[in-house]
């Protein structure tokens, strides 16, 4: 179940809008302008249901998100959404792993305090038999100049 953010729950000044997803539903999202920079040597791993339902995570998605594992268990994997990232990279993350092929890509996540982190996304779909099963997203520290290209980028897509 996806729900709006809380003021309570945000660190510092905050913007608010609201999102429309895939699958038509919105959420209201709060958001500032603080990042928390990866940290280095960390691995983001989580695993999602074919619908994005988030199913497994490890401790560096729980510490870098900011929620609780329990929060991020049952939950869809767009609550990360943050709306500076444009509707075509989720298009072609879908379009592609729904293929059965992997995607990369520069994601800027939407943390539970309002922040923000980026990271290089790898996602895999898991096939058994023939089948999309579920999805694994593996989250590394992405390079600042390929950040930077994103900043720039980003805005220009629709």
């Amino acid at each position: 179940m996806i729900v709006d953010m809380k003021p309570e729950d945000i660190v510092g000044e905050y913007q608010e809008a609201t999102l429309t997803y895939c699958d038509g539903k919105s959420r209201k999202v709060l958001y500032t302008g603080l990042e928390t920079p990866y940290p280095d040597g960390k691995l983001i791993v989580s695993t999602t249901t074919p619908d994005g339902i988030i199913s497994h995570v490890n401790r560096a998605f729980v510490e870098m998100s900011g929620y609780t594992e329990t929060e991020l268990l049952g939950a869809p994997h767009c609550i990360l959404r943050h709306p500076d990232m444009p509707a075509a990279a989720f298009k072609d993350l879908w379009d592609t792993v729904l293929r059965g092929e992997k995607w990369q890509g520069f994601v800027k996540n939407l943390r539970k305090d309002g922040g923000y982190y980026w990271v290089k996304a790898t996602v895999i779909p898991n096939v058994r038999g023939g089948k999309v099963v579920g999805f694994t997203s593996v989250r590394r520290k992405p390079s600042r100049s390929n950040v930077d290209e994103c900043i720039a980028l980003y805005p220009t897509l629709i």
